[in-house]
């Protein structure tokens, strides 16, 4: 029973609705960083490293380590966890992605608390650690590999399903094709969300993505087989 519990618990996260909260979470925090914290991205690291590079070779040192911080924020929540699933994953109660999004949510609880200013910078850490722990503990949606806080490489993968579908008048390359595009439409949907909410609530909007991954934490608990007969 345990194992199969623990089987269960592997196929609920990569299910679409996982996958489509993940994304609106990931969608918000970008937006919530970008408004809130000193237009940082906490995210998408492709940006951050872009904006790192442009503002060295403007010799604005102290600027530019405002973005290198969170680029390894985000290496150091990757490796984190890994760790945590490589220590959790046979042991306990909880599954390791359960563990993974307890620490998500305390982090993201804490920052509702920080003011916005000169403590930007940690809040950015905090954040990015936090996108790096969900892209990496959740990677999949029906078996197709997808990241839920930054978007380029599913644009790819939908797009070349997208593709191989009219070539080949693939049914399951299109809809593997509208899985991808839906999970970008949520992101962006997640983006604006973010923008107007941080506009009303300010810094501690942050919480809004907390109650999101809050939602899955309990999605992942649910046992159907304890309602079957």
């Amino acid at each position: 029973m345990h194992n199969r519990d623990r089987l269960s618990q592997l196929q609920r996260s990569d299910t679409l609705l996982v996958g489509a909260l993940l994304t609106l979470a990931g969608g918000f925090l970008d937006a919530y960083s970008y408004q809130t914290r000193g237009g940082v991205f906490a995210n998408a690291q492709t940006g951050n490293m872009v904006l790192f590079g442009l503002r060295l070779s403007e010799h604005r040192w102290s600027e530019s380590v405002a973005y290198l911080i969170p680029i390894l924020a985000f290496a150091l929540g990757v490796l984190l966890a890994e760790w945590m699933k490589s220590l959790f994953q046979h042991k306990g109660l909880l599954h390791w992605r359960q563990i993974v999004l307890a620490v998500e949510c305390v982090l993201l609880f804490s920052i509702g608390f920080i003011p916005s200013g000169g403590w930007n910078a940690s809040v950015n850490i905090a954040i990015s650690f936090v996108c790096a722990l969900q892209v990496q503990s959740f990677r999949t949606v029906h078996g197709l590999s997808y990241a839920t806080t930054m978007c380029t490489g599913n644009l790819r993968s939908g797009t070349e399903l997208l593709f191989h579908a009219i070539q080949h008048k693939d049914k399951n390359s299109f809809t593997g094709a509208i899985k991808y595009f839906s999970i970008i439409l949520v992101f962006i949907a997640g983006a604006v969300f973010g923008f107007f909410a941080a506009a009303a609530l300010g810094i501690r909007s942050v919480w809004i993505p907390l109650a999101i991954l809050l939602i899955v934490f309990f999605l992942l608990s649910y046992n159907p087989a304890k309602n079957r007969v």
